[in-house]
């Protein structure tokens, strides 16, 4: 389970006073998105476990629903949706890619080399 867990916060946007504060305050966030993308990762490979068969683990439906949501939280929290979008949609490009990859690891029988 994440906790989330960095060093203490020290500076927000608007106190930070020079570009030492900036740097460490994107180090830290950077850390924690680390943490936040591993737990994302680790339900790629509950996700391959539990899809019923290879054909439906990229899902173009879902893709664009989280999209949408993405695109609903950037209005709440102020992030550029010309940032997010592009973000999101290679992140979950290289989940599928993983996903397929954890799939087939668990799923498909391994060939004997001749």
């Amino acid at each position: 389970m994440t906790t989330y867990a960095s060093d203490p916060r020290h500076h927000t946007s608007k106190t930070a006073e020079t570009m030492s504060d900036v740097r460490y305050e994107i180090d830290r966030i950077d850390r924690l998105l680390v943490e936040i993308l591993a737990e994302r990762q680790s339900f790629m490979d509950a996700a391959a476990r539990i899809k019923p068969h290879r054909g439906v683990v990229r899902d173009n439906a879902r893709i664009e629903d989280i999209i949408v949501k993405i695109k609903s939280e950037c209005e709440k929290h102020g992030l550029s949706p010309a940032i997010a979008e592009p973000v999101w949609r290679t992140l979950i490009d290289r989940c599928i890619a993983y996903e397929f990859r954890s799939y087939d690891a668990l799923k498909m029988p391994e060939t004997e080399s001749s």
